[in-house]
């Protein structure tokens, strides 16, 4: 089984799922279930997809895994992960989210949730282990799944309406682009029930992979073109199963994840922020939260928000670098009661950060500048493989003279932070960070510095020193 699990659920090449692989994981998670006494027989479990041209095949054959198992499957259609997860936990259900988020369109990937929430470590291991004796031929799907597919969206609109208070957001005009993101029409709802005028942009029948960390230089130049010809106060987006948003400003400048999350804690005023150790290092001066940090991956978010949480915080907020945001409890804002939902959503964040500069009487952009955030930037070794990237970073990490040699180029090394990957802060302030994607063969690479050019000089420098590490 080529396909694996990574930060965010099983990923692997479309041919490495569908050949079993997919059906196999689903049936060991439903035996799983069944074992752990999270689900009786007959017990519904939600299945939802995203707008992959795969995943309508993979979502029945795992449907058909999990009928087989003696659970009875649920179609929710295509709809953004996050209502997927809302709408099983309500009805105290386990899901399925057929998506490959934000990677190219030849890979898919199975996100799995119990009844409470995304699995854990221990869940994966245990489907992990169970998969390979589950790859018996398969039954066909039931032919007439019982379809949720509108309740779960509506439910997912309906969470946020009261959201804003009355008129905050009135008159905005935000576009929307909307590409092949399983979100678009669910942020449509939302938005336009706080008043805002909704440019729909860009739709899009063929799967176009945004990745809303790493974004590309033709997504920020179609945004900020339509920032401008439109007359936009903003343009917002997703990636493909919409748990980690885009969020542009009016100047056409495309926000950091990490600062949209930084912008929720202290809109909703959480006491504990769980955030991994990739994300701006000035999040804890900026904020009163308490800040924990962890290793990258909603699991290890979810697992820090735990801790937080039997610690007695009271409003605990988790965040990635990606900009998807998890609330461990339940918490008010406007006359909206947002129940907790651990797992990534993107339309907290894009409701926060509109809503925070209208409160404060700013444009986005002025008030993201006054944040006061260390200048980050990201990128990405894109078709780099896992082991190159994996061999590399255990290299530099566990040995001081090759880690010295490696970056002598960009600068002396004073302190290395080894989390996740490889986080090294230079002499001179800087910082660069090296981590393998646990999601795709592709090398993450991650730096601050003093300046938006510097952020991207020191990407491109250490870009340029791996390509020739690695070529020797």
């Amino acid at each position: 089984m080529a396909a694996k699990f990574g930060t965010s659920g099983l990923r692997g090449l479309v041919g490495d799922l569908t050949d079993g692989t997919a059906a196999a994981h689903a049936r060991a998670f439903a035996r799983h279930l069944k074992a752990s006494g999270m689900a009786l027989a007959g017990a519904p479990v939600f299945v939802g997809r995203d707008m992959r041209a795969s995943s309508p095949l993979i979502a029945s054959q795992c449907a058909a895994a999990i009928f087989d198992e003696g659970l009875e499957p649920v179609d929710c259609g295509v709809l953004p992960t996050p209502a997927l997860a809302l709408h099983a936990m309500a009805g105290g259900a386990a899901a399925l989210m057929i998506t490959g988020s934000h990677i190219p369109d030849d890979r898919n990937g199975v996100k799995f949730y119990r009844p409470d929430g995304e699995i854990d470590k221990n869940d994966e291991a245990a489907i992990t282990r169970l998969a390979p004796e589950c790859r018996a031929a398969l039954v066909s799907a039931p032919q007439l799944m019982r379809d949720q597919s509108l309740e779960a969206n509506a439910a997912f609109v309906e969470r946020y309406r009261g959201f804003a208070p009355e008129g905050l957001l009135r008159g905005l005009r935000i576009g929307l682009y909307e590409h092949s993101s399983a979100a678009s029409d669910c942020l449509a709802a939302i938005l336009e029930s706080a008043e805002v005028e909704v440019v729909r942009l860009g739709k899009s029948e063929v799967f176009i992979p945004v990745d809303t960390e790493a974004v590309s230089e033709e997504t920020r130049a179609l945004a900020a073109g339509w920032v401008r010809s439109e007359g936009l106060d903003g343009l917002v987006s997703a990636d493909g199963d919409g748990d980690r948003p885009l969020v542009v400003d009016e100047t056409g400048q495309v926000l950091r994840g990490d600062a949209l999350g930084l912008i929720v804690a202290r809109y909703l005023d959480a006491d504990a922020i769980v955030t991994p150790v990739t994300s701006n290092s000035g999040i804890e001066s900026g904020c009163r939260a308490e800040v924990i940090r962890t290793r990258v991956g909603s699991p290890f978010v979810i697992a820090g928000m735990s801790q937080a949480l039997a610690n007695g915080r009271q409003r605990v907020i988790g965040f990635e670098a990606n900009g998807g945001v998890l609330t461990g409890n339940a918490i008010q804002a406007g006359s909206a009661d947002l129940v907790a939902l651990p797992t990534r959503d993107s339309v907290l964040p894009i409701l926060c950060a509109f809503a925070a500069a209208r409160a404060a009487g700013q444009s986005l952009s002025a008030h993201v500048a006054g944040l006061g955030l260390p200048v980050a930037a990201s990128d990405r070794i894109e078709n780099f493989p896992t082991a190159v990237s994996q061999t590399l970073v255990s290299e530099l990490s566990n040995d001081a003279n090759a880690r010295a040699g490696f970056f002598e180029a960009l600068g002396a090394v004073a302190t290395t932070d080894l989390t996740d990957g490889l986080r090294v802060t230079l002499e001179s302030g800087d910082i660069v960070h090296l981590r393998p994607s646990g999601n795709a063969p592709e090398m993450r690479v991650y730096s601050e510095a003093a300046s938006e050019t510097l952020a991207h000089e020191v990407i491109a420098r250490a870009i340029a020193r791996i390509r020739q590490h690695t070529a020797t």
